[in-house]
């Protein structure tokens, strides 16, 4: 009798040893798959300012980095008619289909079908386009992990370097949406594989630097975030502030990755998507009439923050941005959407950091609020994602910040990953697990 195939055995279990070398192998694996995935992650890139443009009329760029010049009706009916379409047709892959295993799981093994993966990918691009509350980097890391996977069966890679190549043809991906090679190989080594060692290094920086380049070829280069006045001479009180900041922000981002953690493990799995992911997109349209730029993956929130004034008056729109784009976020995944977290976790971070900016300067009268903004920015990040290297470079290479405030932001990250890492054990307590009926005595 036939037996069912598992999930695990389609990857890393070619145990032989390539023909042509380990390590020619390894460098051929990182050069094609480098070059792919950076093509992939620029023509995704402008299939999202496609969608932007037929659901909304605009493309995002970072002097209009949100639709707010387009009618709240317009609005409404992009995000809402978006999330109706990509629940049925989520619905039918995840149903009638193989499942599209998370990044994560390809890492460890897991196969990642193809023409799934395939739609998987569009489609959450797609419901960024039409103005869903979600990040975008997921989908360029799936299509990474997916080629990865099969260059390492075609050259024959063991077990060991094929988890290792996996994991760093996804991060490229990360890197080539975002022109951000840095993050994308502290992503490799920090998220996914945990284990810095030279060679995991090097191959990975040199795969993120290639698909980066790559990619700026197809959709060009820009800074993504303009952050305003800031040219590194910071002064003593913004040390404090890096202080004040990092355990601030640190507790808001140990909450929001709890709050993502829960929304994303009672997603629904069966028919309540076909109902639920259309609510969550026509709720986004209620809430972006009164602030359109909760719409998309956090660009257009983040970037009203660090061109904010250093005034009083702007902190009700600067809360109502952190609040809307935390509550909408969590909604959308909550309801079956797929996508990521490290743009809205930005633009989160960016808004708080611009709160406690405002509120610092009214006694010092220092700095730009855009250097508060990209602070909080870092530090939330890192503390919902747990990976403070990552982060730095992340926010610092979509900002083009001075490298000069590595120092003060540093700082920062510290304190917020030492808060968050305290609070994640008292959070749990919240989060207890449930004896199943039938296992219960």
């Amino acid at each position: 009798m036939r037996q069912p195939r598992q999930e695990n055995t389609g990857v890393a279990q070619n145990d032989r040893q390539p023909k042509i070398g380990r390590i020619p192998a390894l460098i051929m694996a990182v050069a094609v798959v480098g070059v792919a995935i950076g093509a992939a992650a620029g023509l995704l890139t402008l299939m999202l300012y496609q969608v932007e443009r037929l659901a909304l009329g605009y493309i995002e760029n970072a002097h209009e980095s949100g639709p707010f010049n387009v009618t709240a009706i317009r609005r409404a009916v992009s995000v809402t008619v978006g999330a109706t379409v990509a629940a049925v047709v989520w619905w039918l892959l995840r149903t009638r289909t193989t499942k599209v295993p998370s990044v994560k799981k390809a890492v460890g093994g897991a196969l990642m079908p193809i023409w799934q993966t395939v739609v998987h990918v569009l489609l959450q691009i797609f419901i960024v386009g039409t103005g869903m509350s979600i990040g975008r980097e997921v989908a360029p890391r799936e299509l990474g992990a997916m080629f990865g996977q099969r260059f390492a069966r075609w050259v024959r890679l063991d077990a060991k370097d094929t988890r290792m190549l996996v994991a760093i043809t996804a991060a490229a991906g990360l890197a080539g949406v975002y022109n951000a090679p840095l993050a994308g190989t502290f992503f490799a080594v920090e998220i996914l594989l945990a284990d810095i060692t030279l060679e995991t290094v090097t191959l990975a920086f040199a795969c993120s630097a290639l698909a980066s380049w790559v990619a700026s070829l197809i959709k060009g280069t820009h800074t993504f975030y303009l952050i305003g006045k800031a040219d590194g001479l910071f002064t003593p009180d913004y040390m404090l502030f890096a202080l004040v900041a990092g355990l601030v922000l640190g507790a808001a981002g140990a909450l929001f990755r709890r709050g993502s953690q829960w929304a994303g493990k009672n997603k629904p799995s069966g028919v309540g998507i076909l109902w639920q992911m259309p609510l969550a997109g026509l709720l986004t349209g209620v809430v972006a009439i009164w602030v359109p730029q909760v719409m998309g993956n956090g660009r257009a929130t983040a970037q009203l923050s660090f061109s904010s004034q250093a005034d009083l008056a702007v902190l009700p729109m600067l809360l109502l941005s952190f609040v809307a784009k935390a509550v909408v976020t969590l909604l959308t995944i909550r309801s079956g959407a797929s996508g990521g977290v490290l743009q809205p976790g930005i633009a989160l971070g960016a808004s708080g950091g611009a709160v406690l900016g405002v509120l610092w300067m009214q006694m010092f009268h220092t700095n730009s609020i855009g250097m508060y903004a990209l602070l909080g920015a870092c530090a939330l990040l890192a503390a919902s994602q747990q990976a403070p290297l990552m982060a730095i470079c992340l926010v610092m290479e979509l900002a083009d910040a001075p490298i000069n405030l590595f120092v003060p932001i540093g700082l920062a990250v510290a304190v917020s990953a030492f808060a968050a890492s305290r609070l994640a054990k008292p959070l749990a307590v919240f989060h207890l697990p449930i004896p199943h009926p039938t296992k219960a005595k």
